[in-house]
């Protein structure tokens, strides 16, 4: 049977930003779809992909927002950061010049976004070690100096995708429960959905207690 179209309690607004080539996409479609695109374009404006998911026994439908890499897309994919419940920032840890760059994409993030908004630094293509360019030490200063969530990930073998994604969920949600994010303010990046059954449940539970009756 389908799952209700309203089955969960919230919606996350998540965005994925990092330079071209960093593998935004490939982490996209690896936590949505299970599976790794050897064969993953370079996005052009922007791509989208939901999944629901469970915080603290909540079900929390994610809404993400993979960006172009691209300097000429720049302007375009500034505005889908207004909003943003979470932030993926993602380098190469084969590629140095992608670590540089995280300083600019971590000050567009903070500029753009709520003061809020839950900031995850993601260092992929931990499966081919043998390249690496960027020390995890260097990586974990950055992250801890600038108050940022850190991993690293590889979206070829799916290691450490799913803590990225939900640990980024857990830390948004914990700013629900502490009262920190307004729900009724657009810039949070978080809607409220109350969980309900869709019209037909109630008809068919009691279908469904009819037929397994005995009597």
């Amino acid at each position: 049977m389908a799952s209700a179209p309203y089955s969960y309690s919230y919606i996350f607004k998540y965005i994925i930003i990092g330079d071209m080539g960093v593998g935004k996409s490939c982490l996209l479609h690896q936590f949505t779809d299970k599976k790794f695109m050897s064969d993953c374009p370079h996005t052009i404006g922007v791509e989208f992909g939901t999944r629901i998911i469970e915080v603290s026994g909540q079900k929390i439908k994610l809404q993400i927002w993979d960006t172009a890499g691209q300097e000429r897309f720049r302007a375009v994919t500034r505005s889908y950061y207004r909003g943003a419940a979470g932030a993926l920032m993602v380098y190469d840890i084969t590629r140095r010049s992608t670590y540089n760059h995280l300083s600019s994409w971590l000050t567009d993030t903070r500029n753009l976004t709520n003061p809020s908004t839950v900031i995850f630094l993601i260092g992929n293509k931990r499966d081919v070690e043998d390249q690496r360019d960027v020390t995890y030490e260097e990586a974990k200063d950055f992250a801890d100096e600038n108050g940022l969530m850190f991993v690293e990930a590889s979206a070829k073998t799916g290691e450490k995708v799913e803590e990225a994604f939900l640990e980024t969920a857990k830390k948004i949600y914990q700013s629900i429960q502490d009262g920190k994010l307004d729900l009724n303010a657009a810039e949070s990046g978080v809607q409220h959905k109350p969980s309900q059954k869709p019209r037909g449940a109630i008809i068919n539970d009691q279908q469904a207690n009819k037929d397994s009756c005995s009597c």
